[in-house]
This record gives structure tokens, C-alpha cells and sequence, in this order.
């Protein structure tokens, strides 16, 4: 009994012991952020997320931030990428392209601009349309997170913008 659970704390203790830590958000270095992305759910997104950070307020106003994301594009894409023999749809490529900038204020830019392009895969079955629509939705809910997680990091290697 006692080697049964030396051996199923062993790998645990190897982790703790190397400095393994899961990767966690940490919050952006600005004290205030403005969000110019009207309509946008990579922009909801980040609301929500930085809605929980003590250290960074979103404003309503440009002139009361330290920065501002400006989402330029965001457009997602449907396209057949299989056909069956009868020439059924098999499997759908779902992508979302976002391009977006980190402004200060006065519009000088704090980081280049950058474009992301996420792609998820998706079955399809004529028989299961309801299930493949629902699907649907959570991948691009999946994709619409991972930009917003990518954006925050990117944001994190910033200083924060004090020359005004």
C-alpha cells in the first residue's frame, strides 16, 4: 500500500519540484485601457476578461486611457474543405482573422500591428444540423478566447506609455 502511493506522488512531487506552473493571467501594465472594436466578440471578450483585473480599468473615453486596442478587422469564414463521393458536404474549415494595434492616446503606436488568423476544423453530418450548428458556435467562442488570450499577452510585453 505504501508503494502504491509513493509511486502516485512521485510524478506530482517531479512537478512541483521543477517549478512547473500553469500559465495564468497576469493582467495588462496599463492603469486604464480603451476598447475601439464596436460589435466585435474578440472585444467582449476582453471585456470580460480585464473585468476582473484589479490593476487595469476599462474606459468609456479615449482621452482617460493610457492605451487604446483598436480591433481593425475581424471576419470570420466558412468554407468547405472535404466532399463526400456524392458530393455531401464532410467537413467545414471554420477561421476567424483579427488584425488589431496598440495606440497610446495621441495615436502614436505602442506595438506594431499585428493580424491573427485562427482555424478550427469541423465534421458535418446532414442528419445532425441543429448539433453541427451549436458546434459551430462553441469553436468560434473557442477562437474568439484564444484571440482575446493572445492579445492580453502581447499586451503584457508593453510598457506602459509615459513621454505625454
Amino acid at each position: 500500500m505504501k508503494r502504491r502511493l509513493f509511486l502516485a506522488l512521485l510524478p506530482a512531487a517531479l512537478a512541483a519540484g521543477c517549478g512547473f506552473q500553469l500559465r495564468r493571467y497576469d493582467g495588462v501594465p496599463f492603469g486604464s485601457l480603451f476598447i475601439d472594436a464596436p460589435g466585435s466578440a474578440v472585444a467582449q471578450r476582453l471585456r470580460t476578461m480585464l473585468a476582473t483585473d484589479k490593476t487595469t480599468r476599462l474606459t468609456e473615453v479615449v482621452s482617460e486611457a493610457e492605451a487604446v486596442l483598436k480591433i481593425t478587422q475581424e471576419e470570420r469564414v466558412k468554407s468547405i474543405l472535404t466532399l463526400t463521393g456524392a458530393g455531401r458536404v464532410s467537413e467545414y474549415r471554420l477561421s476567424l482573422k483579427l488584425a488589431y494595434v496598440i495606440l497610446a492616446p495621441g495615436g502614436r503606436e505602442l506595438a506594431a500591428p499585428e493580424s491573427l488568423e485562427l482555424q478550427r476544423i469541423m465534421t458535418y453530418n446532414d442528419e445532425l444540423v441543429l448539433a453541427k450548428g451549436a458546434e459551430e458556435q462553441l469553436l468560434y467562442r473557442d477562437m474568439d478566447d484564444d484571440a482575446a488570450l493572445r492579445i492580453v499577452r502581447r499586451m503584457q510585453t508593453l510598457k506602459p506609455d509615459n513621454s505625454e
